[in-house]
């Protein structure tokens, strides 16, 4: 890429949504490698992301389905019904179809496993 095209391209705002400590910050190291990705905040569950959402009003949520206070769904649930403008993308460890399912109808834009498609994650981001 040019760097012309580097300096033309739209910053991205990422909110990373995950219990896990471990989680988020490999999605923290992996997004600081991509310049026009920035990372304006994380959240350790449900509650705390839908704060995050509304304060820090991000392009893109990475989101877990497996959190306390709130879960995913609830999330998802909630993003659509406040009509919060978003990406949503789900990373989970569940590949199960009935289970993507559910995700895109709770309002999941994009819905991944985390532990084999972590790159098509990634691409997806390049892309947006």
């Amino acid at each position: 890429m040019a760097n012309s095209e580097k300096r033309q391209r739209k910053q991205v705002r990422v909110l990373i949504v995950d219990d896990s400590a471990l989680v988020r910050q490999a999605l923290v190291s992996s997004f600081a490698l991509m310049p026009w990705l920035e990372v304006v905040g994380q959240a350790k569950d449900g509650l705390e992301a839908i704060q995050a959402i509304r304060k820090s009003k991000p392009d893109v949520v990475t989101l877990d389905i497996r959190m306390p206070k709130m879960n995913g769904f609830e999330v998802l649930k909630a993003i659509k019904t406040r009509q919060l403008s978003c990406t949503t993308i789900v990373l989970s460890v569940i590949p199960d179809e009935i289970y993507r399912k559910k995700c895109f109808e709770a309002g999941a834009n994009y819905v991944f496993d985390k532990t084999t498609e972590f790159e098509d994650v990634l691409n997806l981001l390049r892309r947006l």
